[in-house]
């Protein structure tokens, strides 16, 4: 189910048919390295993580990560959308692509998209976003997008510390 558009890009609901593509995201390195290894190693494992994760989020909250692709061929280039952990009072954006469609503004402008969905269908007044502390991409992203670092965090069951980013001022 198609849900944003933007001039280069749909973003739509994840489906196990979507397996592949997830499997090769979850398991780039850029990926591991500042959100995490999820386990996933097989097709199985995407499959069974699309629908832990993002399909029960759909279900439970209305919204969750969207599949981001190119219009003109539907080609999958990463994930963007909102979140709502259990570890953090507010939804949170997050969004990861793969390595060659990088820096091409393809997640400014899934972001953007996003976002605006978020305060206008959804009417979320805070949205939040956390980064590892050496994820400056992402960072640099987040400010460009009008959210503002507001501290340090750690979540429960997890040591590392995070750069949390909020869109209040």
């Amino acid at each position: 189910m198609d849900v944003l558009e933007t001039d280069r890009l749909i973003l739509r609901h994840l489906t196990t048919e979507d397996a592949a593509f997830i499997l090769a995201l979850v398991n780039d390195p850029a990926w591991l390295r500042y959100i995490g290894d999820n386990g996933v190693r097989t097709l199985e494992d995407a499959r069974s993580y699309i629908v832990r994760g993002p399909i029960a989020m759909y279900a439970r909250e209305g919204f969750g990560l969207y599949l981001t692709a190119l219009k003109e061929d539907r080609t999958p280039i990463g994930l963007c959308g909102l979140i709502k952990r259990d570890a953090l009072e507010d939804v949170d954006i997050g969004f990861a692509f793969l390595p060659q469609f990088r820096t091409q503004g393809y997640g400014y402008e899934a972001a953007s998209a996003v976002l605006t969905h978020g305060r206008q269908v959804l009417g979320l007044q805070r949205i939040v976003a956390i980064t590892s502390l050496d994820n400056e991409r992402s960072a640099q992203l987040l400010e460009k997008l009008g959210l503002h670092f507001e501290r340090r965090i750690t979540l429960h069951n997890d040591p590392e510390e995070l750069r949390l980013f909020t869109t209040e001022n």
